[in-house]
């Protein structure tokens, strides 16, 4: 018998090319955070011997933690069409409503009460939540632009932060033993199973964000208000409440980041973490989560922290100045940028394509 050919089977083999290569390029984009980051540990432990040690990764790991943890509240934010500018200034502020509790204590009528470490760590937390829950209703309820919103209380958490101080620092965080509030330092400076710390809170929120977006309805209820916010409007979600979850998610991992670095310093400084939220920023959008919302995940911004982290680390210990980190920190935040837009507007355009070329498939 003679095979019989038909204009569909000639057609077939150019349009499945064609679909391999677009659907090679997307995940490639997809995946650029992982591609990036493994070029990053090849260039510097070229470049710096000393780059693949284990005292090197310890340090590391430490500062890739801080990234992470603002990071993975950023991304709930960002999967909502929203942004948080006020995670460095709270992380300023978190340091410094603990060194004001641990140092000065709390006036009660004419006498000085100073907290234990946990309730001084609940004062401060409560009090970030705040903020948050500001940033949430001013966005979600009062209708501001979560861009001036945040930008808003970035300017009022860092007033704050001074005054507490007057400007000043709060040193000898470790406590003393007649105030019942010594052991501060060991949040930021401990060990556990040969890891830091601050490593295994990073792992404990990433395992409850990675749940919360992926196996709960409010995690699918986040992605479908930054996919399509009328949408899910008339789907019956809740936006108001989503988004201010986000907001309160955010403002609590800047509170616990700010906490990490006061304990590891034993100091709290008014300044600490400004420029943090472009860190965070970038390593949500170098993960693969659209600036637009709706599209992202937990793990991808985990895999940014990490580049971020990489990043710093490997030009501090190349010698690079620290105006050109900043530099070279700014491009990378174009770029990353630059490629999700690329992304999506490859995705709009290919998808019919790519939906046909399916379908002739399966036939």
């Amino acid at each position: 018998m003679t095979s019989r050919t038909t204009p569909n089977s000639l057609g077939a083999s150019p349009n499945r090319l064609a679909s391999i290569a677009v659907r090679t390029l997307l995940f490639v984009l997809r995946a650029r955070a992982i591609f990036v980051l493994l070029a990053l540990l090849v260039l510097f432990s070229a470049l710096a011997p000393s780059f693949l040690t284990a005292n090197n990764f310890a340090i590391l790991s430490k500062h890739v933690a801080i990234s992470a943890i603002l990071a993975i509240g950023m991304t709930f934010v960002i999967l909502t069409g929203g942004i948080d500018l006020s995670v460095g200034s709270l992380a300023g502020l978190s340091g410094m409503v603990v060194g004001y509790l641990l140092t000065r204590g709390i006036l009660v009528g004419e006498t000085v009460h100073f907290p234990s470490v946990p309730l001084a760590i609940l004062i401060t937390l409560a009090v970030c939540l705040i903020v948050g829950l500001l940033n949430g209703w001013l966005v979600a309820r009062a209708g501001v632009a979560p861009f001036i919103a945040t930008l808003g209380t970035l300017y009022i958490a860092r007033g704050a932060a001074l005054l507490l101080s007057n400007g000043k620092t709060f040193p000898n965080l470790a406590g003393q033993a007649a105030h019942s509030n010594t052991g501060f330092p060991l949040l930021g400076q401990s060990f556990f199973f040969a890891v830091p710390t601050p490593v295994w809170i990073m792992l404990t929120l990433f395992a409850i964000a990675f749940v919360i977006a992926l196996k709960t309805p409010l995690g699918r209820h986040i992605y479908a208000v930054g996919g399509n916010e009328r949408a899910a409007r008339l789907a019956g979600i809740r936006v108001p409440r989503v988004k201010i979850f986000t907001y309160l998610a955010s403002s609590l991992c800047a509170a616990i980041v700010g906490l990490i670095i006061a304990s590891q310093l034993e100091a709290a400084h008014p300044a600490t973490g400004e420029s943090f939220e472009l860190n965070a920023i970038a390593a949500v959008v170098l993960g693969g989560t659209s600036l637009k919302g709706g599209r992202g995940s937990i793990l991808g911004s985990l895999i940014g922290a990490f580049v971020i982290g990489i990043l710093s680390d490997g030009l501090v210990m190349l010698g690079v100045s620290e105006f050109w980190q900043m530099v070279i920190k700014g491009a990378v935040i174009v770029l990353a940028v630059a490629v999700d837009q690329l992304q999506s507007r490859l995705q709009t355009k290919f998808m019919p394509y790519l939906l046909n070329s399916n379908e002739e498939a399966s036939r």
